[in-house]
């Protein structure tokens, strides 16, 4: 197979997170719930998670990183524990609807702070004008999951610190690509799938949280302070309420532990230089529309494009059929889409990870030139 669907999920993990999950599933059973070997190596296999996370993303507290299901259990954790009936939240035009759906669900008042794709000045101006004194909170994707558009956070973040609004930042597409201070960033949130860019297991993810949050998504045991009717003051366990997935977080530190070896820098220069050839080889074919910034350094290893004549669903379809990976469609992101007027049409997705190369990327313009050809002789 080749698998360019790595902003959804990446398929190719390190050998060291199979073997920990299994390892898991052996050994442990839940931290906190026992004073035997298997919880206690479940404890021990966290807070080591923690660590690792805690070191990438420069948190100064490991308690500070919450254990979700994925990002969007995070962000619904963040904006649920935030935000109220009548609230005015600023986002990006690149937002996913795992933000976007949760805001409508609580009534929250939602002005979005309209750019268009790899314009990082227009998109620090439309945040200017949308941060309002009334506003309670805004919510800034990192990286669009359509466009792999880098969004200039660091000064989104100072705005909102200058007038003392609370700020989410969903790392959905920038964890394990692109540097990430937490503590430089002065991030309320920070929510990141783990089955990304951080090469764990489906059903992981992290949220990062600057100071323990007043409200709670859902309550229950913790394995600590029993006695208690309502759930802890203090992080991880006040947003940490249930059984732990030991499988996947035992996975997520191995993933962690690849991405800090490998390095970054690293990984997002190799994902860049496959989105050059592959924009090169669209660039040289007939009837390829690419989505590509004029700078590659605000764009990571995510393109969009689009074949003239030829519905992008259809298009993927056939690759599929070829056991080539990619998505098609609006990728529950009809604000990106609006944003660059693809909304009526969608795009073909490719997304690259630390596994991929340059020889898939040459078979993959072979086959797409081949289908094009038959899709349009079918038309």
């Amino acid at each position: 197979m080749i698998y360019f669907d790595s902003a959804a999920t990446t398929l190719q993990k390190p050998a060291a997170v199979k073997r920990a999950v299994c390892r898991a599933l052996d050994q442990m059973t839940s931290p906190g719930r026992g004073g035997h070997r298997a919880s206690m190596l479940a404890a021990e296999t966290a807070y080591r998670c923690r660590e690792a996370a805690a070191e990438l993303f420069h948190v100064e507290n490991p308690a500070h990183i919450v254990f979700t299901h994925n990002a969007t259990h995070g962000l619904n954790m963040a904006i649920k524990s935030t935000i109220r009936r009548g609230d005015r939240v600023v986002i990006s035009s690149f937002e996913h609807n795992s933000v976007v759906r949760p805001l409508l669900a609580i009534g929250a008042v939602v002005a979005v702070a309209r750019c268009e794709p790899f314009a990082q000045t227009a998109a620090v101006r439309a945040f200017e004008v949308q941060l309002l004194p009334e506003t309670k909170l805004v919510v800034c994707n990192h990286v669009s999951n359509v466009f792999g558009s880098i969004l200039p956070v660091e000064r989104i973040a100072a705005l909102c610190q200058e007038r003392g609004i609370p700020f989410l930042l969903d790392a959905s597409q920038s964890a394990g690509v692109l540097e990430i201070d937490a503590t430089a960033l002065g991030a309320d949130f920070i929510a990141m799938p783990g089955h990304k860019g951080l090469y764990g297991p489906q059903g992981t993810g992290i949220l990062i949280c600057k100071e323990p949050p007043e409200h709670t998504l859902i309550e229950g045991g913790t394995g600590s302070s029993s006695l208690r009717f309502d759930m802890p003051d203090d992080l991880p366990d006040r947003l940490e309420a249930g059984t732990h997935n030991m499988l996947g977080i035992s996975g997520l530190l191995e993933g962690l532990r690849f991405v800090k070896k490998r390095g970054v820098e690293e990984i997002l220069y190799q994902e860049r230089k496959l989105l050059h050839r592959l924009v090169q080889g669209l660039q040289n074919s007939s009837g390829a529309k690419t989505y590509v910034a004029r700078s590659p350094l605000v764009q990571t290893g995510v393109l969009s494009f689009a074949l003239d004549g030829i519905d992008c669903e259809a298009a993927a379809e056939a690759l599929g059929a070829i056991d080539v990976a990619v998505r098609a469609g609006l990728h529950c992101s009809p604000l990106a889409h609006t944003s660059a007027g693809t909304l009526g049409t969608g795009t073909v997705r490719v997304s690259f990870s630390a596994f991929n190369t340059g020889k898939e990327v040459d078979r993959f313009l072979q086959l797409l030139g081949r289908i094009a050809k038959q899709l349009r002789n079918d038309i």
